[in-house]
């Protein structure tokens, strides 16, 4: 969920729309003042920290909790937040601590301390929830706290530690209220970041105001906000069309976007380049057909990026050859030089010499939506026109479509990833090393070698020749096929100001740089 720097372009079109009806909210300094309505279709799997690894939550966590680092608007370098300084130990790479700030509290009052930290991180990697953060932490092996000084761990060097700590899997959360051995349950949520959640309703809204106790690196206060959460991409377009929301940010329809109309005063469209990427996932577990190699190479072989660009998404997405994208450090191309085109013959050629029978049956599932489902209807497309394949499509609900996927019940499935902090460790890491959060089952030495080789160096252009090593063997080993890339989209009323800083593309939602004319 982080990303790279960002070159924002403002361009006359849409999203933001207007919040009529909306809450009055009274904390100091925020009297009379009508929240910004903020529209998604992301959903937040949940409140606690320790049971998400999803832009919808993350984008909720960077408001009502602090982290001891977080990323300035466009900065690839954290900066203090929670801490008031942090700093490796030695030259190692292996001890980092942190100096916690003397003057946080919680929502509820309670001071935040260095046991609270302690007990953040611990709890993260204790739970191991299905769909949690903690396989962006491999290389923590345990958490000191003595005061205000936190002391962190690594059984590796690990260059790129201060930028986890930066993200939402960095929340500081209240002991005396986030049990040691499972999620937190409910609607409530104890942080200190610069929004109190004053209410929240699973799936359809969450309502925040500013935060009057809130110190770190924010300098400006925001106003109330209320996000309003939609189960579709056509159910935030209508109320979008309908103006019952004053921004819009992830996801809307393709064919809508693509056809903003740049003339209208009335909407701004706020597009910035992104490392949001897609990739079709296929799980390698011993009984899937993709545990053989030659089945899913062959699937690379024949998928066509570019009709998914062009008839699915209207060219608001580009096609991906790599497991790391275009703009960000060490991207090649591994899948085009292997794969340049789809090739059914060389797909048959493949299966034939493995000695395995087609057609291959597979399952494929999406999050329930209509771009998924359509993006899906086109790879099954694709692939049963070669008469190498027969695939059942399988749409799901995006929390239980997790919780599956994690337990390894499809064979494969298409799933979006937003770095979690400007550096292709993001893209690595998480997504194809050991305790992958994509949980198919794939498990590498060499890619585990050439990931801890990539993390050992502060100057991060020196593992470029690691991280292409590493993406040839992905493109070999096929674990994932890459699909596309896509630039962010941030649409908002012509009276609605802050829009361009939302987002930078990571995932990170700035609701404090948000206001009206």
């Amino acid at each position: 969920m982080r990303s790279v720097r960002l070159r924002i372009l403002v361009m006359c079109v849409v999203l933001l729309a207007v919040g009529a009806g909306a809450w009055q909210l009274l904390p100091s300094g925020t009297e009379g003042r009508t929240p910004v309505v903020v529209g998604t279709s992301d959903v937040v799997t949940s409140l606690d920290p320790a049971g998400a690894y999803d832009a919808g939550s993350w984008a909720l966590y960077s408001n009502i909790y602090q982290s001891l680092l977080t990323f300035e608007p466009g900065g690839v370098t954290p900066v203090p937040d929670a801490a008031r300084s942090c700093r490796f130990i030695g030259m190692q790479l292996q001890t980092y601590q942190c100096e916690l700030r003397d003057d946080l509290t919680f929502t509820n009052g309670r001071k935040v301390t260095g046991e609270d930290v302690r007990h953040s991180f611990e709890r993260m990697l204790g739970i191991k929830a299905d769909v949690g953060p903690q396989p962006l932490f491999a290389t923590l092996r345990s958490v000191v706290a003595e005061g205000q000084t936190v002391t962190f761990h690594l059984g590796a060097r690990d260059a790129t530690f201060p930028q986890k700590l930066a993200t939402g899997a960095g929340s500081i959360v209240d002991r005396t209220q986030y049990p040691r051995d499972a999620l937190r349950e409910g609607g409530k949520a104890d942080g200190s970041g610069p929004y109190v959640l004053k209410e929240y309703e699973p799936g359809v809204r969450a309502r925040l105001v500013p935060n009057p106790a809130y110190k770190g690196a924010l300098k400006k206060k925001g106003g109330p906000v209320t996000v309003r959460y939609y189960k579709t991409s056509e159910e935030l377009a209508v109320a979008w069309e309908a103006g019952r929301l004053d921004l819009t940010h992830r996801q809307m329809p393709p064919d809508l976007v693509a056809g903003l109309d740049g003339a209208d005063d009335d909407i701004r469209v706020n597009e910035a380049d992104s490392a949001e990427t897609r990739n079709l996932v296929l799980n390698v577990r011993p009984g899937s057909p993709m545990a053989k190699k030659p089945v899913r190479q062959a699937i690379a072989k024949v998928v066509d990026r570019s009709q998914i660009v062009t008839s699915v998404y209207h060219a608001t997405v580009q096609p991906l050859y790599s497991l790391i994208p275009q703009g960000t450090l060490a991207h090649s191309n591994p899948f085009f030089d292997r794969y340049p085109e789809p090739d059914t013959e060389g797909a048959r050629k493949l299966l034939d010499a493995a000695g395995i029978d087609t057609p291959v049956r597979f399952t494929l599932a999406h999050k329930a939506d209509t771009g998924p489902a359509a993006e899906a209807a086109e790879l099954r497309r694709q692939l049963e026109a070669t008469k190498l394949f027969e695939v059942e499509v399988l749409p799901d609900d995006w929390t239980v479509f997790q919780k599956k996927y994690a337990r390894g019940e499809y064979d494969a499935y298409t799933v979006g990833w937003l770095p979690d902090f400007p550096d292709p460790d993001s893209f690595s890491q998480p997504l194809v090393g050991r305790n992958t959060t994509l949980r198919n089952g794939y498990a590498s030495k060499a890619v585990d070698r050439l990931i801890a080789s990539t993390q050992q160096y502060s100057d991060r252009a020196r593992a470029t020749e690691d991280f292409r090593t590493l993406q040839r063997r992905i493109a070999e080993d096929v674990p994932l096929v890459p699909l596309w890339q896509k630039k962010d989209y941030v649409i908002s009323r012509a009276d609605v100001t802050g829009a361009q800083y939302l987002s930078d593309g990571t995932g990170m939602w700035r609701l404090w740089e948000l206001g009206r004319l």
